[in-house]
């Protein structure tokens, strides 16, 4: 019988430890990689290095239904980044290190190197570049190397299907699958902040919910000893199909109920371990109604989805799932799962239970991958082709012609705003070389003793080459703090092909939104215009 004592204890050293320690070692790990990230410029302090992991054992060690993993990549990504400050580096190439770090530590945990690497990709880097992907590959293939004379090598919870043939019908029935997996993932994480809202109504300082927490948890362990802790011999009955239906009920009930409460009071504990549990729980639960395939067969796919839909991360679920298991030859089941899972907490929850915290804190996060559209388009794609110009003799009273001219606008762009009058003009030489621009404000309102264009011009402008993208000039107008510059020849920097302001910017963002949303249907226009001219030449 467990202690229902145990993990109230836990829970007060853990809030002790926050409070006296470091408040950074509460919750589940990741948010506070994401956090450092983002916030603090991949700067963790030393001290949750040393807390966390501790804090972490505590926790487990007292009953709580954690794993290691999201501590552990707490912890790595400290060492990551405690390394990183003491070198004289830029804050992306920290964070390249701290997440280095942080995937490194899951892949020794799990023996998961690819799965590692995508939950990096997935959910702390918000990049793919060879500057961040080449040191995060590096040190996970490092980890997994130096895992396999510490703690062995080979999946976890190995699975032989043997031959796997896998019918139509049960491949449709993961859909279903998926989509139950989808709305548990919706559960537990409503659950989670639930409890996390109801935490903070307590007139009760925060140092003391874990302890609060704790007694739920050990009132749980009262009901299903077996939902406390990490609970990897549990896992490993479900997954090779040997669990009895109460333990399947007790788990998934108990499980997801202890879990969500406590770590909603602010413990220290990782939420993949318990979402493995939960997810084969409810995939083996659904094995009993879905047509056999093989033993495990569904408590695998139960785990894929659960985790794609509650850490949105599709892929991380299929792979970490195979990795796991070495169930390979269910590739194709896993990932129609996962992906169900995914769309359908997609659908009905704004953010995950890894991201929903640092909303909350008024921070805006976005995991989703997207081509940069300035990244796509030149500046000779979007320029003004003909502006006005003016020679460096000129007189400096310009004419209203000047002053009022109107460049014009592409054709074929999006909306329907009117031409822009131009606010800066490109200064020419006798032989029409670019040597300086000058703005329509200096030109209405010249220093004193100022008598041609030359005395007022700034003969050191911003140029942009015609074949630089808009995210490079975008980059370069934040740094020179313009809004506009002349364009000029890839070939002959002195030869003046345009002009690009931030509008141009914007209107890259507009042609993408315009690719985005348009909708229209090309093939049957052709189809009714290749009908007509048949009809004419038919005389019709």
């Amino acid at each position: 019988m467990a202690d229902p004592l145990a993990p109230v204890t836990g829970g007060l050293l853990i809030g002790l430890m926050a409070r006296y320690g470091s408040e950074r070692i509460r919750g589940h790990g990741i948010p506070e990689a994401i956090e450092a990230i983002l916030i603090r410029r991949s700067r963790v302090e030393p001290r949750v290095a040393v807390l966390k992991p501790i804090s972490a054992a505590v926790s487990i060690g007292s009953g709580g239904p954690f794993g290691a993993e999201g501590p552990i990549i707490m912890t790595g990504g400290a060492i990551g980044s405690i390394l990183a400050q003491h070198m004289h580096l830029s804050a992306d190439e920290r964070k390249a290190l701290m997440v280095s770090g942080a995937a490194a530590g899951m892949a020794a945990t799990f023996d998961s190197p690819l799965a590692s690497v995508l939950l990096a990709i997935e959910l702390l880097l918000f990049e793919w570049r060879p500057r961040s992907l080449l040191p995060v590959v590096t040190a996970v293939s490092t980890a997994t190397l130096l895992r396999t004379p510490l703690l062995g090598q080979g999946p976890i919870f190995p699975v032989d299907l043997g031959y796997l043939h896998v019918p139509a019908l049960a491949s449709t029935l993961c859909v279903v699958a998926g989509v139950a997996g989808g709305l548990l993932a919706v559960v537990v994480t409503s659950l989670v902040y639930f409890s996390e809202d109801t935490f903070a109504k307590l007139p009760v300082h925060w140092m003391w919910w874990p302890a609060i927490g704790g007694l739920v948890v050990g009132v749980g362990g009262l009901i299903e000893p077996r939902a406390l802790g990490v609970g990897y011999e549990v896992l490993g009955d479900l997954l090779s199909g040997r669990a009895t239906l109460e333990l399947i009920i007790g788990i998934l009930i108990v499980k997801c109920l202890i879990w969500g409460i406590s770590l909603g009071s602010g413990t220290s504990g990782g939420v993949l371990a318990p979402i493995f549990i939960i997810g084969a729980s409810l995939g083996a639960l659904e094995g009993l109604v879905f047509p056999a395939v093989k033993p495990g067969f569904w408590a695998i796919v139960g785990l894929a989805a659960v985790v794609g839909g509650v850490m949105r991360s599709p892929l991380t679920g299929v792979v970490f799932a195979l990795e796991l298991t070495h169930a390979w030859p269910m590739l194709l089941p896993l990932a129609i799962a996962s992906t169900a899972a995914y769309g359908t907490s997609a659908l009905l929850l704004r953010r995950s239970v890894l991201t929903e915290r640092i909303a909350r804190r008024g921070y805006h996060l976005s995991c989703e991958y997207d081509v940069d559209p300035l990244e796509v388009l030149r500046a000779d794609e979007v320029m003004y082709a003909q502006p006005a110009t003016l020679g460096a003799d000129d007189p400096l009273v310009a004419p209203l012609s000047i002053l009022t001219t109107e460049v014009p606008r592409r054709e074929g762009r999006p909306g329907e705003r009117s031409d822009p009058l131009q606010r800066l003009f490109p200064v020419l030489d006798q032989d029409g070389a670019v040597i300086g621009v000058v703005t329509w404000r200096r030109l209405q309102n010249p220093p004193e003793g100022a008598r041609t264009v030359k005395d007022v011009m700034n003969s050191e402008p911003l140029v942009v080459g015609a074949g630089e993208t808009l995210r490079t000039i975008a980059a370069r107008f934040a740094q020179a703090e313009v809004g506009a510059a002349p364009v000029v020849d890839w070939d002959d920097p002195t030869r003046l092909v345009g002009l690009i302001t931030v509008e141009q910017l914007l209107d890259g963002h507009l042609r993408d939104f315009s690719e985005e949303h348009h909708r229209e249907r090309p093939l049957a226009i052709r189809r009714r215009r290749a009908g007509m001219q048949l009809r004419s030449r038919r005389g019709e």
